[in-house]
């Protein structure tokens, strides 16, 4: 089963909490075992997991991709934002989790993410489920 999900981000970089998204799917889906797969299809922006119960985590991975790849390092790309370009290369575009008795399997502390690193922006991002 195939879903597709749009969200509008509201600053040039930010991590946007999508896990209730995902769940959205699974529970759609009624599979009860077996795997969802994440994916944006946007060059500049990308999926990840990591802490969701302290929102200075998100601030602190922004505030240190934006210093150690600012946006204004001289980059050629006439664009003006390979900076978001690399950052979404480092996380990548894609990622897999695992559903056991219909729910995503996810530590105490993660949380599902997509990361904008052009906006704002409207952007979509996919959801693919398999079942075993």
């Amino acid at each position: 089963m195939f879903f597709e999900y749009s969200i509008k981000t509201d600053t040039r970089e930010s991590l946007v909490d999508i896990s209730d998204y995902i769940l959205d799917a699974v529970t759609k889906s009624k599979v009860q075992n077996g795997v969802a797969i994440v994916f944006t299809p946007h060059t500049t922006s990308a999926i990840t997991i990591n802490e969701n119960a302290d929102p200075s985590v998100k601030k602190d991975i922004v505030k240190f991709l934006h210093e150690k790849i600012p946006e204004n390092y001289g980059f050629s790309h006439y664009e003006g934002n390979s900076d978001a370009h690399l950052k979404s290369s480092f996380f990548g575009p894609s990622l897999t989790l695992i559903i056991n008795d219909g729910k995503i399997i996810l530590g105490t502390w993660q949380g599902v993410y997509f990361c904008e690193f052009d906006g704002p922006r409207s952007r979509k991002f996919y959801v693919k489920i398999m079942k075993d």
